[in-house]
């Protein structure tokens, strides 16, 4: 396997824990409840390519943009550790989030967010998509935004399919499923801000 296969297949595993799509159809269908088919299809479409491109973004400019702004990356493990934590604590305790309304149309913002950002293009997703593409080659980093594009398009795919994943896989398979990566989401959450404070107090 050469090293690019490696890396590419790294990047994507590194996608996949964070945006796995069949766990992340639980709370597509929780935020377009109430929406037909044909309007939870608009919304897939809309909302991924939104975190695409604000993903992207901070694959190309995350730097510019911290300095920008003056944020330091420990700040902002520390914050998007916490965010994730959050997340993955309500949905392993199976509560609705309140940046979660269920009470939706087509015409909500719900679409941008919190589908769009923070729940598919999240602090995980962004730092994990930065990490990858910090200090590389031209090469590795369009390998970065390949399989960006990819897992992107997964959960497209399993937006637009939910109904029919419910259907065949079942609720009670599909909670365990969205409990299991509230599980990883609440863990990785708590990784990312110990490694913010580790960096902050330079104990890494």
């Amino acid at each position: 396997m050469s090293d690019l296969t490696s890396y590419a297949l790294a990047v994507f595993m590194g996608f996949f824990a964070i945006l796995n799509p069949i766990a992340n159809t639980p709370i597509f269908l929780s935020i377009t409840d109430g929406q037909t088919m044909e309007e939870r299809k608009q919304t897939a479409r809309t909302a991924t390519l939104v975190a695409f491109l604000v993903t992207f973004v901070f694959v190309i400019l995350g730097k510019y943009i911290f300095v920008l702004f003056d944020i330091s990356m420990s700040a902002f493990k520390i914050t998007g550790g916490i965010l994730i934590f959050y997340i993955g604590f309500e949905m392993l305790m199976s509560k609705k989030s309140a940046t979660r309304s269920t009470n939706t149309s087509a015409d909500d913002n719900v679409t941008i967010s919190p589908l769009a950002v923070p729940i598919l293009a999240g602090p995980g997703l962004i730092v994990t998509a930065m990490n990858y593409a910090a200090n590389q080659s031209f090469l590795h980093i369009g390998i970065v935004v390949l399989m960006l594009a990819l897992i992107i398009y997964l959960n497209y795919l399993a937006f637009a399919l939910s109904n029919t994943i419910v259907k065949r896989l079942g609720k009670s398979l599909i909670s365990v499923l969205g409990k299991l990566m509230g599980l990883i989401l609440a863990i990785i959450g708590a990784g990312m801000t110990i490694t913010g404070i580790k960096i902050a107090f330079h104990l890494a």
